[in-house]
């Protein structure tokens, strides 16, 4: 995209469709990007929420009762004046026209454009269909009463209503969903005051990342706190009034759970219809090239509305790379393209530290080393193959995630310090790239990459791989 003055091209040069974290964050790598911090052209941002772009991460904090509102804010409305950014909140898109390059807003506005990303995010996904006489949804914003999920800062204040009415109600609530997103909404409402019941379809919590023994000892501490788990939880059926509200499930083996609320926190469905319905090139989401440009060159996608070789995205370090890869392309900078790299997880639960990075099932020439500290609740496990680290999952204490990850990613042969790694591997691994260990001899960089990786978030698929559909990671607390 080349600059273009605002004397000669009056209209807006960029449009955002979206204002979630993604997008924020791309306009404030565009602007630390520019000379001077002034942007080039024109840009227009159109986000849905009638806010202030804000911290999704700190959804599950808020609800906790661990933050205020404020403190999500992440820029106020002079930011965007001061670098020319104009910012509409709470009139959504509803149409893109790109033979005439402008899309349409709800309100009936036509805003044209020279390049555009479309950085709608994702949406909650239903566990279980509907009753058949109810409507059919098309997001969290048409199910029945009774049911939500946990996406942005209206479901935040739904819940927390529904916490005071529960406490005078003596109603409790039913989470579906062992996933982080789950995990982080159950132990949130308990905060709040509810009897909460969790529902996880697989045998164990964070399924995906945790092997049993470490899915053991958070669910023995979750159960500690007063949390109700229920594994192997398979579900048949809503339980709902006659006028429609949902009152909770009943699981295959007959059981009926009943609440006052009931939270389905099992995936996200990349928000792809304004991009269909353009006739964009989708799979599960918006097909992109490493430069994040769809199959019109004139638009461009990000974060978990598209996807990169096949691959969706919720957590937040991939989105983040991606953002400085479309920043300058958008400036016309040069920039590598992105690609796919192994992702890691932490939990975000008050009191709870665990990470968990690569594979977690081993192949059968694989090497697996425990360490396990039960007076300290301290848990490690380590999948090596070749002398290199393939998987790596934390309990207790995290302190060395970081370090194994980067050598995790960096391919590092790990023969030197084999008798220390398990007892001390952040020590064994400072001393090993002290003496300069060799690279990986698929990394074109000559070293391995340092990015912290403990601040990422959510989200949230908890959705069994035995689902075809969609195949979205588990993420930290509402990515983007």
């Amino acid at each position: 995209m080349h600059p273009s003055s605002t004397t000669r091209e009056p209209t807006p040069a960029l449009v955002i469709i979206g204002h979630g974290m993604a997008a924020q964050k791309l306009l404030e790598q565009l602007v630390s990007l520019s000379p001077d911090q002034q942007l080039p052209w024109p840009v227009t941002v159109i986000g849905e929420e009638p806010h202030l772009p804000y911290n999704r991460i700190q959804l599950s904090p808020l609800l906790a009762g661990e933050t205020q509102t404020e403190g999500l804010i992440s820029q106020q409305a002079d930011w965007f004046s001061r670098h020319g950014i104009t910012r509409i909140s709470g009139d959504p898109v509803s149409q893109i026209d790109r033979a005439a390059r402008c899309v349409e807003t709800a309100s009936g506005g036509r805003i044209p454009y020279q390049r555009l990303v479309i950085a709608t995010g994702s949406r909650p996904a239903l566990p279980l269909l509907l009753p058949a006489h109810l409507p059919k949804a098309s997001s969290a914003n048409d199910w029945p009463p009774g049911l939500m999920g946990f996406r942005d800062l209206k479901d935040v204040e739904q819940m927390q209503a529904a916490c005071l009415a529960g406490r005078q109600e003596g109603a409790g609530a039913l989470v579906i969903g062992g996933g982080l997103l789950g995990l982080e909404a159950a132990e949130g409402l308990r905060k709040g005051g509810l009897e909460v019941t969790l529902l996880q379809r697989s045998e164990r919590l964070m399924n995906r990342q945790l092997d049993e023994v470490a899915a053991g000892l958070l669910e023995q501490e979750l159960r500690e706190r007063g949390l109700d788990i229920i594994t192997g939880a398979h579900l048949e059926e809503w339980l709902e009034t006659p006028a429609g509200r949902i009152t909770g499930v009943r699981l295959k083996d007959g059981r009926e759970l009943r609440a006052g609320l009931t939270i389905a926190a099992t995936g996200i469905r990349p928000e792809i219809e304004l991009a269909r319905a353009a006739g964009l090139a989708c799979q599960r989401a918006i097909q992109v090239d490493g430069h994040l440009l769809t199959s019109d060159p004139h638009i461009h996608a990000l974060g978990e509305c598209c996807e990169v070789a096949g691959e969706t995205f919720g957590l937040i370090e991939p989105i983040w790379a991606q953002i400085e890869v479309l920043a300058r392309q958008l400036l016309a900078q040069p920039t590598p393209p992105y690609r796919n790299a192994p992702l890691a997880t932490r939990l975000k639960v008050s009191g709870i530290d665990l990470y968990s990075c690569g594979e977690l099932t081993p192949q059968p020439n694989d090497e697996v080393l425990v360490y396990q500290d039960h007076a300290l609740g301290d848990y490690r496990r380590l999948l090596l193959r070749e002398e290199r680290l393939v998987g790596v999952v934390l309990y207790g204490d995290v302190s060395a995630g970081n370090a194994l990850f980067e050598a995790l990613r960096a391919g590092t042969p790990l023969t030197r310090i084999r008798e220390d790694l398990l007892l001390m591997p952040a020590e064994a691994l400072a001393g090993l790239t002290q003496d300069g260990p060799p690279t990986a001899p698929d990394d074109p960089s000559g070293k391995p990459g340092t990015q912290d990786m403990t601040d990422q978030h959510r989200d949230r698929d908890t959705t069994d791989k035995t689902d075809k559909t969609d195949n979205t990671p588990d993420t930290f607390e509402e990515a983007a």
